[in-house]
């Protein structure tokens, strides 16, 4: 929500009449940061989500409103037409990108806040010059917002790529060799970069190093995490995003700024250290490129050679005539097959049976977090169906039928027992411990991470191979055709 701000107030053109005093804008500022606070909070759960994102675009207009009509010097025609391209790519985006794209989208304006802040305390850097010497504070918040926001760009701009699944580039994952010391050394070149920056203001290569520098960290750091991590990235690099635009705030002296970046930045932070959690990754890890063990383990063929086996809808379908309790656990290949009403339409027909159905969500199920939240609630599946990895996994072994959808990493037993494993510690939902699983998946073909599943070759486990929605549409109609 930074960058509408950030364009606003960074204008700079015509000489005009401010319209409203500072104490009058100052006010309007307050508001809007009180309805960004209220709208964070909507935010924490998918009932208030709609409105918190209401809540949060009236304050961003609030703090608009202000700063373009407390300011003499903003040429409001340019700014028009920002708002009115910024806006209609937007709308764009939000009515045409499908939500298994949305991840990449989030990647995308992450980058594109931490760019908008880099350009705006460049551009304000390179208008004071030979004017009136700025303070250590802004010189020194100038240096922060050209090195975070680099660092956001570019690795924001990577994990998109890595997530489009790019032949070229979704493949780089794993620290090369002196790959900290690279990391290290281009650190300390940016923060030297900064202090250049902060003892000679009227030098534009200065800032420029910086950002420079720092574009190269920010592809250092991201290139070499694997694609089972890229919602740890997404959520750090939107908390990167809102320390870049808090540290413009400082620059320009603009307050809402300053405050929404905080609020990003800190919520950011939580998300991160929440999804570490989730992944068994420490925070110190995910800033330096090192993300869990990595080591050659068994192929495909030594996990599921003649072991796996095979099961049609109508064979599922007898699976579910005895069962009492089912959990459906969600997961990427939902998203890709768009296959979220067809559950819904599994479920419902289920519970009309009698059958107690829950969805088992996994904090880093799909590409980014809440991925799974938002898909199922799009297809109006009631929120308290919705259960937390650490609620439903004591249960598991009371599960007759537990029904995989698409997801691979966050339900492979290996996390459990394999430290070699480039999963190993990752807290997993424990499907393999109901009595029955049923998996619906393309192929065998590997996760994210990489690596086979041997819950697909498991005495419990059955797989009914295709697409997901057409499989789930099978399924659905043998059932009714059953009664």
């Amino acid at each position: 929500m930074n960058e509408s701000v950030t364009a606003a107030a960074a204008g700079a053109g015509a000489a005009g009449k401010a319209i409203l005093g500072a104490d009058a804008a100052d006010i309007l500022y307050l508001i809007a940061s009180i309805l960004f606070i209220i709208a964070i909070q909507g935010l924490t759960h998918p009932r208030k989500a709609v409105r918190g994102n209401l809540i949060g675009a009236v304050g961003m207009l609030f703090a608009i409103l202000a700063t373009v009509l407390k300011e003499t010097n903003l040429d409001l025609t340019g700014i028009a037409i920002g708002m009115a391209v910024g806006s209609a790519v937007r709308i764009w985006a939000a009515l045409r990108v499908p939500m298994t794209a949305m991840p990449q989208m989030v990647g995308l304006f992450n980058g594109f806040g931490g760019l908008a802040s880099m350009l705006v305390a460049g551009a304000d850097f390179l208008h004071v010059m030979g004017g009136a010497p700025e303070s250590l504070q802004t010189r020194i918040a100038t240096g922060a917002s050209g090195l975070v926001g680099a660092v956001t760009f570019t690795g924001s701009m990577v994990a998109c790529v890595k997530l489009l699944e790019l032949k070229t580039f979704s493949k780089m994952s794993g620290s090369l060799p002196g790959q900290k010391v690279v990391n290290a050394l281009l650190f300390l070149g940016s923060i030297a970069a900064c202090v250049w920056v902060v003892q000679s203001p009227d030098t534009p290569a200065a800032y420029w190093t910086v950002c420079a520098i720092a574009a190269v960290l920010g592809i250092t750091i991201t290139t070499p995490i694997g694609g089972a991590d890229m919602p740890v990235v997404i959520a750090l690099m939107n908390s990167y995003s809102g320390i870049a635009a808090a540290a413009t705030g400082f620059v320009i002296d603009n307050n809402v700024l300053i405050i929404a970046g905080a609020l990003v930045g800190a919520s950011g932070v939580i998300l991160t250290a929440i999804m570490c959690k989730a992944m068994n990754r420490s925070l110190a890890n995910v800033v330096f490129a090192t993300m869990g063990p990595t080591a050659g383990g068994p192929s495909a063929d030594e996990v599921y050679g003649g072991k796996v086996k095979g099961a049609s809808p109508d064979e599922v379908a007898m699976l579910f005539e005895g069962a009492s309790r089912v959990v459906v656990v969600p997961g990427y290949g939902l998203a890709v097959a768009q296959a979220q009403h067809a559950v819904r339409d599994l479920a419902t027909i289920l519970e009309a049976r009698g059958i107690d159905v829950e969805f088992a969500i996994h904090p880093v199920a799909g590409r980014m977090p809440g991925h799974m939240n938002v898909l199922l609630a799009e297809a109006d599946i009631s929120y308290e169906k919705l259960k937390e990895m650490d609620a439903i996994n004591p249960t598991m072994e009371q599960v007759d039928v537990a029904l995989v959808i698409g997801a691979n990493d966050v339900v492979n037993p290996v996390a459990r027992s394999d430290p070699k494993s480039p999963i190993a510690g990752m807290p997993i939902i424990d499907v393999d411990k109901a009595r029955t699983v049923v998996v619906v998946k393309r192929s065998l073909s590997p996760g994210f991470a990489g690596i086979p599943n041997p819950l697909f070759a498991a005495d419990n486990c059955y797989m009914m191979f295709g697409d997901g929605k057409k499989a789930l549409l099978e399924l659905i109609a043998v059932l009714k055709a059953g009664g």
